[in-house]
Parts: C-alpha cells; structure tokens; sequence
C-alpha cells in the first residue's frame, strides 16, 4: 500500500525489542535481573498490563483484586454450600441465626433436658395438698352441722340455773324434701335423768325456739357441772336422727351467770349421743328334761352414771318374751352407788323344749329411784331371733346342755319395740285340742 511504511512491515523494524534480546549480552542481564528480589514486582506488573490497554497503576490493581476477591467469597457462601469458606461463614453466623432458647413464646417451659428426670419422682407437696384437701372436707362437715344460740343465768333465790335455747342457724338437711323437723335435748351433767327438751319445729333449718328451762342446782355444784345440748331430727316413722351436740365444759367461763348472757356455739357433729352404757356379764344354763331355764347375772362394768354423784343405783331386769309378748319377768337386787355390781344371782325359767324355739329374753340394767320413776340404763337380748352375740349366745346354750355358758354383752340403748313390750294386753288363744302343745299356751298359767 502507498501509505505503508515500508520499515515498520519489516521483521527487523517491526518489532526492535525482540532484536535486543536476542542478543546474549541483553539475556544474560535479564538472568540476573530475575534473580533479584527487587526486581520482581515489576516484572509481574508489565506481564499482567496488555498491550493493547493503558498503564495502569499496580497499587489500583491489588485494591481491584481485593475488591472481586471479597465479592467472590460472599456469592460462595450462597452458592456453594461444600465449599471450606460456606462451612467457616456458617459456623461464625450460627449462634446468631440458631440460638432457638432466646426465642420467647409467651410460656416458661422447664428445659426438655429436666423433664425425663421428673417422671416417677415422688412430689411430696401433692401428698400435702391432699391432707389439706382432707383437713378442709372435714372441717366443712363441722361447720355444716349449723350453729346453736342460748343464754345462761342464775336465780340465787331459787338456787336453779335458768337455760333458755334461743334459735338454732344453719342447721343440715336430714329429710329428702331438704328441711329438717328439729329440737334440742337439754342435760346438766353428769346427771342424766334430768333429761329436757324443747318442741319440735317442721320442716325449717333455722328454728326459732325461746324456750326456757330449770335446773334446780346449788351454786356451790356449779363447777362440777356440764352444758350438753343435743340436737336431733324428729321421724316419726324410725329412729330420731342426731344432727350434732354441743358440751359446755365450764359455765362460769362461758357467761356471767348473774346476768342473763347469750352464748352462740357451734354445733359439732356426732352420728349418736357417745354415751359407753357399759356391760353385762351372765350365763346360760338349759335342762332339757326338766325344761328349765337357768340365767345367772353374774356382774356388770363400767355403766353409764345416772345420779349426780356420778353413780347409779343398778339392779337387773329379766323378761321372758314368746312371739312378742312378755310372759313372766323377774329382778335382782339392787345394788347402791356403783358403776361395777356384782350379783351372781340366778334367775330360773320353766321352758318346754318344744317352745325354745319361740321365746326369747330380754335383759334390762336399770337404775332405782326413791322418788320418781326408775330408768333404763341399756338393754341386750339374747334367743332364736336375736341378733349377733345374742344369737350365738342362745345357740352354743342349746348345743352344751346341762352345761353353763357364760359371756360379755354389750348394753344398748334402748329401742322403741323394747319400750313397747309388755304394754300391750295378751289375750289366750281360744282353747285348743286337749293334744295340742304348740305355740305359747304354756304359760298361760303365768298370764291368767
């Protein structure tokens, strides 16, 4: 071309730094060149600068370097989870990112590593709990038993202690209807045949009483003397219930007996009036070829005081029952201020063997009075239709003929059909066939 130089197309010209070190003396100061330190850094500069691009100053490069060096380690860490760098930036982030204990939902929860340790260990504060639990239910049966208000005072004159029972509150219910009918038996102990009470008020659980009552008492036995109030629910089909009892242990530190003083107590509950009426010791004999009976009383313990020296007066009663009615009764003697008589008298029955089967006996403990009438103190009963050791008793008598057979009965208050026998009139059967034995006109010479 026209406009070429001819000299640059030439190899020679063209390119004169190859010509220069081609020559040996310019190789061998390049060896040495290459040798020294000092020199590298710029060696490396001028291989690393094309020759089509400008100069570029080395210190710009290295901060360019450093720059794509930090961006491609932070697109490793999100792209290339096997490399080393993923591994060191995740551990370092880890805590920050995975800490899940510093996180709060609302609710403390134990650490899951204690709850293992917590199973089949015994927590004492729930068997606590439970007591308390135990503590309270009874509790709350005491004070669901109501809550008595009456008033003491004493007539110096007259030397009588004045108890008016004022109301009763809260008392529980005793019927299905939810009410209750109740009065109150009143006692100045320990002498319990002053027995008093008040009328029975229908179907209420908070009765209004204001009824007065006497008990002609020195006031120098004033201090030996006891409050008890029992209160009871009226049936008129079956046995009273007793819905609780208040005790009165000391009256001159429960009111000013001067002065008429209301006293408001609760009433505590009790399933019976806790009276132990004692026992009775006697044997049981039967002869059946003579067709005699024989009951020996042998002695009595611990019974029940009825005077106000705190003694009784006891003797023992025996009735011979058949079908119900009593035929024939006989008593001891009667033995004064003991609670521990002893008898060892014997009372005899003429039985026939074939109506053993029929009778019963009926043994009452009675207390004497000289003025008034005597009172009950317990009864047991022992025959065919008995109950319990009364049955056993009558039964091991008939098995050991001949043979006297002794125990222990307990004495039990005594019932209504009790009260009854003897009250009602025997009338004898029309006569019957001169062979006829049966049923109890035996002893219809004991009744006509």
């Amino acid at each position: 071309m026209p406009w070429r130089n001819k000299e640059a197309s030439s190899p020679s010209s063209a390119n004169p730094t190859l010509e220069a070190l081609q020559s040996p003396s310019l190789r061998g100061n390049m060896a040495d060149k290459l040798k020294d330190p000092s020199t590298l850094g710029f060696l490396e500069a001028a291989v690393k600068i094309s020759h089509t691009s400008p100069d570029i100053p080395a210190e710009v490069q290295m901060s360019v370097k450093e720059h794509i060096m930090r961006h491609t380690q932070l697109q490793r860490q999100t792209t290339e989870p096997a490399s080393s760098t993923r591994h060191t930036s995740f551990k370092r982030h880890l805590p920050r990112q995975m800490h899940v204990s510093s996180v709060d939902y609302g609710n403390e929860l134990p650490p899951a590593a204690e709850q293992p340790t917590s199973i089949g260990r015994i927590k004492p504060e729930l068997y606590k709990q439970k007591s308390v639990d135990g503590d309270d239910a009874k509790s709350e049966a005491t004070k669901s038993c109501g809550k008595i208000n009456f008033s003491l005072r004493y007539d110096y004159e007259s030397e009588t202690l004045i108890v008016r029972i004022l109301k009763a509150f809260d008392l529980p219910a005793k019927d299905f209807c939810g009410s209750s009918d109740p009065y109150v038996k009143i006692y100045l102990l320990p002498d319990r045949k002053c027995k008093l009470q008040t009328r029975v008020h229908r179907k209420t659980l908070n009765p209004t009483f204001d009824e007065n009552f006497h008990f002609p008492v020195p006031y120098e036995e004033l201090a030996d003397r006891k409050l008890h109030l029992s209160v009871f629910d009226f049936d008129r089909f079956s046995r009273h219930d007793m819905i609780g009892e208040v005790i009165l242990d000391n009256l001159f530190e429960a009111s000013d007996l001067s002065r008429e003083t209301s006293i408001w107590k609760d009433i505590q509950y009790a399933t019976s009036e806790s009276v132990d009426l004692g026992e009775i010791m006697f044997s049981l004999c039967y002869l059946p070829t003579a067709g005699r009976l024989t009951l020996t009383v042998i002695k009595c313990r611990n019974l029940k005081a009825m005077d106000i020296t705190g003694y009784s007066d006891p003797y023992v009663k025996v009735s011979l029952l058949c079908d119900g009615r009593r035929l024939k009764k006989k008593k001891t003697t009667i033995k004064k201020n003991t609670l521990n008589p002893v008898y060892n008298e014997a009372i005899i029955f003429d039985i026939p063997p074939e109506n053993m089967d029929q009778v019963s006996l009926l043994i009452s403990v009675m207390d004497y009075d000289r003025v008034g009438h005597n009172e009950i103190i317990g009864v047991c009963r022992v025959g065919i239709n008995a109950e319990g050791l009364g049955r056993d008793h009558w039964n091991e008598m008939l098995a050991y003929p001949r043979k006297p057979i002794a125990h222990w009965h307990s004495l039990v208050e005594v019932k209504k059909s009790f009260k009854e026998v003897g009250e009602v009139a025997w009338h004898p059967p029309p006569a019957p066939p001169p062979t006829y034995s049966g049923g109890c006109y035996w002893a219809e010479r004991w009744t006509t």
